[in-house]
């Protein structure tokens, strides 16, 4: 066992800095026996840690491996199995319990006391032992093999120290030294201990020769005592002279200290003086300036903007601490406030004052014409007054401000040090301009758009009456086909017209007047044409003068409601209520605001405008779906959220709601058709109507940015179209159904082909098709069997042959042999065959209309019919009667004379 353990400690533990302090050999209870070895031990450096390792030797080789470990703290309890009796079994309860059994009981009971022993010193009485004896516990480890399996007692544990490398190899030299050292250990240790003697022996010889040695060295030791003794005297005045130096000098540098910081002193007071004096003094000219300097002309502005900029550096500079409680600081903070609020004063006044001049300059002068013009329009109805309005018709244009901007941006600058340094002048400046500059605008607008919506009805008695001008009688009227169109004709020949794609159909080309049919386009772009350049340009004044670029939000003056006023004077101001006191996000939200408040009547006389133009011809809605769409998508492109990107946006909700209103009111004006009981129908009104609503759209809406609409309403419109056509046919009494299809869908089908229209791709095929049916359908019906007997004579035929009668055996049935053939065919000479095709020539001829001329290939169709029928009777004879040499009475070649005579005699 010592050598087993020997080895463990060398091999295993010793490389882990591990001590091997009790082993036993053991195999699991109740299993097939396989030893190994249970070992405590201990590490050898701080903090100690007491281990229980099962350590098992390997199968393939004469060594060992480790191969389970507890810590010793997570033994709960050791179980000997019985105390009174020798028992080799034992139970180690860690997370669960092992159970074991010994080689011997003496193994057994050796490394429960080692482990009663480290649990004692390491584990302060923490593991509890069961079925173990006292005197086991109690009784001291014997010495021998007992002792080194239980591992010695605690001095034992703490006095062993392994011998190192060093120590092992002068052992091994000694060892070779010597002949019996390992067969003679008690010789070997004998002659140690006999050299060891001598040793000391000869080191007591050495200590005693050396007395001399030290006693000459203790003399020169009192020697240098005295020397030093003398240096330290002398070391003793020289400090007494240095202290009185260091006391003098000490002196100097206090001075010298005193005379520095008084300088410094000095520099640092020149500095704050200096820093006061070049920041916070304003020079007798910007003060003049800001006094009393003339607002008026450019070098006044100029040194104005001048002063103030000098102003702001001076109340804005950032003062040092402690320098808010000088005298001179805080008298140049109250000159400076009262400069600043002096300036603010005289700026916002002068600015006051242009805006109230420039308003009435403005007010003025643009409301000369329009007023005369207005007058001139709205005289007695009785008057013509063609002539007058033509002499003073006004020019269709907005003034333009770029002289009222170009002398207010002059004040830009002093706008933003207003801005910065007074909000509330700022913001009651704003107030003012947007005030002035809403009710000018308003009235412009408003005569602007009032001469656009005379140009768009007209001059004449005729669009007076319709638009209600004056008192003349009439009624609306409108273009029908055109968007720009209204019809102008004498009192005597006015007709009501209505803008639906039935009336269209009512109407020539010589209705049309090329000049009229463009009119409300060319208005209507110039009213659009004349509003960008001026929101644009207004809006880019705003943000410029009002600095709204550079700066953060503020609250929009316009979020507070004004009263009106009342003796000509600034509006009075009421507290903001508490909706309208929200923070704008960016400034282009108050640029907005701001340009809402100038042009609020812009977005609601284009509506106006635009429910004008929808009454005048409610296609006009076309154009300005395109136009308006246009502008939008040029205004986006400029800025998606300008007011007027905004607000051209809003109407365009409202053109493309009129445009579906257009469209459904077509629709339903399909679906309302009546037809005449006692006429032929022919091309509908509406099929015609549709082809010149096409047709008048594509032009329209060749490059147009809304392409989609017009698809969608397309699609609309020709499933309405196919749906009344059926419709119509199936009511016509007069003319035959397949004809009114036929015609329809062939003009239909004409139209889109013509008008490559993308998207009624499929409707052109489908009109096609529909067309080609009921072509067929009418041929088929019309002709009938011309050759009735002789139709029923093979349908019997044909019946016998169906039944199974071979075909060579059909000539002798009673009712179908060659004598009846004879017969039957003898009913149909060539002459009676030609007054049958002539008769229904004149049947076709009247039933189609001329406008589709589709006659000749309805006659062309039945001719290629007939001869079908032809081919098929000659070709049943072949068959049923060969070889009786019965033939028809005419032929292939006659019949295609009957049918060209026919054609060129009508």
């Amino acid at each position: 066992m010592t050598a087993i353990k020997h080895a463990l400690q060398r091999d295993i533990f010793t490389p882990n800095d591990e001590r091997l302090l009790g082993i036993v050999n053991v195999c699991k209870a109740g299993k097939k026996k396989k030893n190994c070895f249970l070992c405590a031990t201990v590490t050898t450096e701080r903090p100690i840690q007491v281990k229980v390792v099962k350590v098992k030797k390997s199968d393939k080789g004469d060594f060992y491996k480790r191969q389970q470990t507890w810590e010793l703290r997570d033994l709960t309890e050791v179980d000997a199995k019985d105390a009174s009796k020798e028992n080799p079994e034992f139970d180690l309860h860690f997370e669960k319990v092992y159970r074991w059994v010994a080689s011997s009981a003496a193994e057994k009971n050796s490394f429960i006391s080692c482990i009663w022993k480290l649990n004692q010193r390491y584990l302060r009485k923490k593991v509890e032992f069961v079925n173990v004896s006292s005197q086991l516990l109690e009784e001291s480890v014997p010495s021998g093999e007992s002792q080194s399996v239980a591992g010695g007692d605690e001095d034992a544990l703490d006095d062993y120290q392994e011998l190192s490398t060093r120590e092992e190899q002068d052992i091994e030299s000694m060892m070779e030294m010597c002949e019996y050292a390992v067969s003679n250990a008690e010789g070997f240790a004998e002659q140690l201990s006999r050299e060891l003697q001598v040793l000391d022996g000869a080191n007591i010889q050495s200590i005693m020769a050396s007395e001399k040695q030290v006693n000459i060295l203790m003399q020169l030791l009192d020697e240098a005592l005295g020397e030093v003794d003398t240096i330290e005297g002398k070391l003793s005045s020289y400090e007494e002279m240095l202290q009185s130096v260091k006391e003098q000098m000490d002196q100097i540098s206090q001075s010298n200290r005193l005379i520095q910081i008084s300088n410094t002193n000095n520099v640092k007071l020149l500095d704050e003086i200096q820093f006061l004096v070049n920041y916070m003094d304003l020079s007798k000219g910007h003060i003049r300036a800001l006094q009393e300097g003339d607002l008026t002309s450019p070098k006044g502005i100029e040194a104005c903007i001048n002063a103030s900029e000098a102003l702001s550096q001076c109340m804005n500079v950032a003062l040092r601490p402690g320098h808010e409680k000088l005298m001179a600081v805080t008298q140049q903070h109250l000159l400076f406030a009262e400069l600043r609020d002096t300036f603010a004063r005289r700026l916002t006044n002068h600015l006051n004052n242009v805006f109230v001049h420039q308003f009435n300059h403005f007010s003025h002068f643009k409301m000369t014409i329009p007023q005369f013009y207005r007058s001139s329009c709205l005289s007695l109805p009785g008057h013509d007054q063609s002539s007058t309005l033509s002499q003073h018709t006004a020019e269709l244009s907005l003034p333009k401000h770029s002289p009222l901007h170009r002398d207010l941006l002059r004040y830009s600058k002093l706008m933003e040090w207003l801005k910065n340094t007074h909000r509330e002048k700022y913001e009651g400046l704003s107030r003012t301009y947007v005030d002035y500059m809403s009710r000018l605008y308003e009235r412009e607008i408003k005569d602007f758009f009032e001469v656009a919506k005379i140009k768009m009805a007209g001059t004449t008695k005729e669009a007076k009456g319709k638009f209600g001008l004056h008192g003349s009688s009439g009624k609306l009227t409108g273009s029908t086909s055109s968007l720009n169109k209204l019809t102008v004709q004498g009192s005597n020949s006015r007709r009501s017209q209505s803008s639906s794609l039935l009336d269209m159909g009512n109407m020539s080309a010589s209705d049309l007047d090329v000049a009229d049919r463009t009119k409300f386009d060319k208005i209507f772009e110039q009213v659009l044409s004349e509003l960008e350049p001026l929101c644009l340009a207004e809006q880019d004044f705003i943000s410029k003068f009002f600095k709204l670029q550079q700066h953060p939000a503020v609250m929009p003056p316009l979020a507070q409601p004004e009263t009106e006023e009342t003796d000509g004077s600034m509006p009075s101001k009421m507290a903001p209520p508490a909706e309208h006191r929200q923070s704008l996000s960016s400034e282009k939200d108050v640029v907005r605001l701001m340009m809402n408040k100038i042009f609020q009547s812009i977005e609601t006389e284009l509506n106006s405008l635009i429910a004008l133009g929808d009454k005048i011809d409610s296609f006009n809605s076309l154009y300005m779906l395109v136009k308006m769409s246009h502008h939008v998508w040029t205004a986006e492109n400029v800025d998606p959220a300008s007011y007027l990107s905004t607000t051209l946006g809003n109407v365009l909700v409202t053109v493309k709601r009129n445009f579906d209103k257009c469209i459904s009111a077509q629709i339903r004006q399909m679906e309302e058709v009546k037809i005449s009981k006692k006429s032929k129908v022919g091309i509908l009104l509406f099929v015609t109507g549709f082809e010149e609503f096409a047709e008048l759209a594509e032009t329209i809406f060749r490059n147009a940015e809304r392409r989609g609409d017009l698809d969608k309403a397309y699609v609309k419109l020709i499933r309405a179209v196919f749906v009344n056509v059926e419709k119509v046919a199936n009511e016509s009494q007069k003319t035959p159904r397949d004809v009114v299809m036929m015609e329809n869908f062939h003009h239909i089908f004409s139209t889109l082909s013509r008008l490559k229209i993308s998207c009624l791709e499929a409707e052109r095929r489908e009109a096609k098709h529909k067309y080609t049916d009921h072509l067929q359908s009418y041929v088929i019906n019309s002709l009938g069997q011309p050759l009735e007997k002789l139709n029923h004579f093979f349908e019997g035929v044909e019946a016998r042959v169906a039944q199974g009668v071979r075909e060579e055996e059909v000539s002798y049935q009673l009712a179908f042999n060659k004598q009846e053939l004879r017969k039957v065919i003898k009913e149909y000479p060539g002459k009676e065959v030609k007054k049958g095709l002539d008769n229904l020539y004149k049947k076709v001829d009247k039933h189609l209309c001329e406008e589709e001329s589709l006659l000749q290939v309805v006659w062309h169709s039945m001719q290629d019919e007939f001869i079908r029928q032809y081919k098929h009777f000659e070709d049943l004879i072949g068959r049923c009667y060969p070889g009786s040499g019965i033939t028809m009475e005419f032929t292939i070649q006659d019949m295609l004379e009957y049918f060209s005579s026919i054609a060129q005699s009508h």
